[in-house]
């Protein structure tokens, strides 16, 4: 799959989504993006994440109705923020958002776990596309959701979750 839209992993009954993205702004800007409410729904959601390993995060994608209401798994401000992006009684699908600094600002690392009996294609092209977002509201221009984009990812998800969960099936050799 094109490294613009990330790599698939298959292990213990979920499918990871590893994607990166480099922002030509701080760690620390792009952090902010991340940890503040009034940053954080110009590219994601509505909410709140308390910012400590125990803490709550509680966002509202009213677009899609979907709920967040999970508990912060890690929190090491300002290079890594975990949490499933999952309601109470759903299953767990972590999200881990990792930064670093680079020469020309910041590298994102998102990895993302989707249980493999789920939508996964479209639930990676929503987190590319919402790195699209995230990128555009660093630059300072926030963007509404990138639907053009998050369909040729999920054309490109799509492909690769086939791809990847037919390399694993046996072939019976006759």
């Amino acid at each position: 799959m094109s490294d613009d839209f990330g790599t698939l992993t298959h292990s213990n009954g979920y499918i990871t989504a590893s994607m990166k993205r480099d922002i030509d702004v701080s760690v620390e800007e792009v952090w902010s993006k991340l940890s503040e409410e009034s940053e954080r729904v110009k590219w994601l959601a509505e909410g709140s994440i308390e910012l400590f390993a125990g803490g709550r995060a509680q966002l509202d994608f009213k677009d899609s109705y979907v709920i967040v209401d999970s508990e912060v798994t890690a929190c090491e401000a300002p290079r890594l923020l975990e949490f499933s992006w999952s309601g109470q009684d759903e299953p767990k699908r972590p999200i881990r958002f990792e930064l670093e600094p680079n020469a020309g600002g910041c590298r994102i690392h998102l990895t993302v776990s989707i249980p493999e009996n789920e939508v996964v294609a479209r639930s990676c092209a929503g987190w590319e596309a919402h790195l699209t977002m995230l990128q555009a509201a660093a630059a300072g221009v926030p963007i509404k959701f990138p639907l053009d984009r998050f369909k040729a990812c999920r054309e490109q998800f799509d492909a690769e979750v086939i791809r990847l969960l037919m390399s694993e099936v046996p072939v019976l050799k006759l």
